[in-house]
């Protein structure tokens, strides 16, 4: 079979179930390691057993429902390539408000950001490359999300981030930051029977958390003036329906200039407040 029959071969059984084409070409440039253009010159070029079997199983695992991040086990965010696994979460493009939100309230040099729930390490390398000049902490609880995340810090050749294993706050000690950021859980049990099954995928404990996905996001905002300087900020993202009871936990809890944005789709996604 050459390069364009499996092409249309990979065509026809994604658009069957409504998947993007484009997904069998990134396949296939994963597979043989080839550029677009290359796979356009030669598309006539046939291939070998080894090489279909490779592709038949990632088109399988694919239509399946498992997203393609994980099938090229790499996903871009805020322009940075990012190795990812099966034990974190694929980052989103509507996070990077999350990022924005963060850069803006750095405003000199040497400030120490904390994200909590690291996972692949997204947010916390996407702060550490535009902002150089200060020090970012990831922590999760998962030894093989810090191991991931440590490992996207060095190909990026990122000096200024490090990375621990820690259950939210419990192995910060004293540390105290000027910018608190997380993605926690916030999806409620109840919520899952109406996710695409893409999602089914990725870790539930990334994705599900109790008191109908507020608990995280609870212990978070309650705990994290003990780790914030004076007139610090915390940020978390939530889900679109979720902004009036967050704003109302921030501000239970002393935050001032409680105030909530909008990803990209327009839906209300990320919370922040100032500590007195």
């Amino acid at each position: 079979m050459s390069i364009i029959d499996w092409l249309n071969y990979a065509y026809c059984r994604l658009s069957y179930i409504g998947y993007l084409k484009i997904d069998a070409e990134l396949i296939l440039k994963f597979v043989l390691k080839r550029s677009k253009i290359w796979l356009i010159i030669n598309h006539k070029l046939k291939l070998n057993i080894l090489q279909l079997n490779q592709l038949n199983q990632l088109l399988n695992r694919r239509i399946s429902g498992e997203p393609i991040a994980y099938l090229l086990r790499k996903k871009e965010f805020w322009s940075l390539s990012l190795c990812i696994s099966k034990f974190v979460l694929i980052p989103r493009t509507d996070t990077e408000i999350l990022v924005e939100q963060s850069l803006k309230r750095i405003t000199h040099v040497n400030f120490k950001i904390l994200d909590l729930g690291t996972g692949s390490g997204a947010i916390a390398l996407a702060i550490a490359k535009t902002r150089p000049d200060c020090h970012i902490l990831g922590i999760d609880c998962l030894k093989e999300s810090v191991e991931l995340a440590t490992f996207n810090a060095k190909k990026l050749n990122l000096n200024n981030i490090n990375f621990i294993r820690s259950n939210w706050f419990s192995e910060l000690n004293n540390k105290k930051f000027n910018i608190i950021v997380s993605n926690p859980p916030y999806i409620g049990l109840q919520e899952i029977s109406l996710l695409d099954k893409d999602i089914f995928f990725e870790p539930f404990i990334s994705l599900v958390s109790g008191n109908d996905g507020l608990a995280d996001i609870q212990f978070i905002v309650k705990n994290a003036n003990k780790y914030l300087y004076s007139q610090g900020y915390l940020l978390i993202e939530h889900s679109y329906r979720q902004k009036n009871v967050v704003q109302n936990i921030f501000k239970s809890h002393g935050f001032l200039g409680v105030k909530s944005y909008k990803d990209y789709s327009g839906n209300d996604r990320i919370t922040l407040g100032k500590k007195i």
